[in-house]
């Protein structure tokens, strides 16, 4: 059993120390932890992200799953990941100066459309019935894919479009066949799936389940208990399998 969707602390909005995370895990019967914390991104113009780790905070994140990899090892596989969005004017520059930790993994996490520092950007997961920010958040994700750097998707249907359903549905179609084309597998999001947000969102669900996208759920854990809660992953697995969708048992890391 995997998850490769944990955070920590640093980035202000999940609590427990990285070394919780992990005994939860080993404890609950985990194989493999991977730590995915919103990436620190160098941002111009002064601007700081509430959400995620500062670029002075990385090193710290880096040593402390690499120290947690050498005292687990033979217990549990630990693997060094980062979250981040696909910004067109920043990737480059970011994806080099993550190189220089020498991570594991990245999982696409498309929080903003556009540049999130910029005035005009849109925070998906914020109400909209704009079919241009729709499209918007379905092509940079798209870009995302294509760039052949993210192992996953994560809440790809993070987008709460509240416009035309049918609208919807046949733009989130389109999401779901070119990611298949790509060929990158889907997060069900079990963060979301117990809090019941938006997401995960059962039009788009049967959406996957009809176009055959290779799907991994992710626990988007943000407390170290998490890995405990068996019962509601349990209801989880259960709502795929009423689709006739199957989570990969195994996932290839793309670095």
């Amino acid at each position: 059993m995997y998850n490769f969707h944990t955070h920590t602390f640093r980035c202000h909005h999940a609590e427990g120390s990285d070394e919780d995370y992990v005994l939860q895990a080993i404890k609950n019967g985990y194989d493999t932890i991977g730590f995915s914390d919103h990436a620190p991104y160098l941002f111009p113009n002064g601007y700081v992200s509430s959400f995620r780790m500062l670029p002075s905070d990385a090193k710290d994140y880096v040593n402390s799953i690499n120290a947690l990899k050498n005292k687990y090892q033979g217990k549990i596989n630990i693997k060094l990941g980062f979250e981040l969005e696909y910004y067109p004017k920043l990737i480059d520059d970011e994806i080099e100066f993550l190189k220089s930790f020498n991570y594991d993994y990245l999982i696409l996490g498309q929080h903003y459309t556009d540049n999130e520092y910029e005035e005009y950007a849109k925070y998906s997961g914020a109400v909209t019935s704009s079919v241009a920010v729709l499209d918007k958040y379905i092509n940079q994700v798209i870009l995302g894919a294509k760039s052949g750097l993210f192992t996953y998707v994560a809440h790809p249907d993070l987008i709460r479009f509240k416009g035309d359903n049918d609208i919807y549905k046949a733009k989130m179609r389109y999401l779901a066949t070119e990611l298949k084309k790509i060929g990158i597998p889907l997060e069900f999001n079990f963060l979301g799936f117990t809090a019941k947000r938006n997401y995960p969102n059962p039009d788009f669900w049967q959406i996957v389940k009809e176009v055959g996208n290779d799907v991994v759920i992710g626990l988007d854990a943000h407390k170290p208990q998490v890995y405990a809660d068996k019962e509601n992953l349990k209801k989880a697995k259960d709502y795929l399998k009423s689709l006739d969708i199957i989570p990969l048992d195994e996932i290839e890391l793309v670095r």
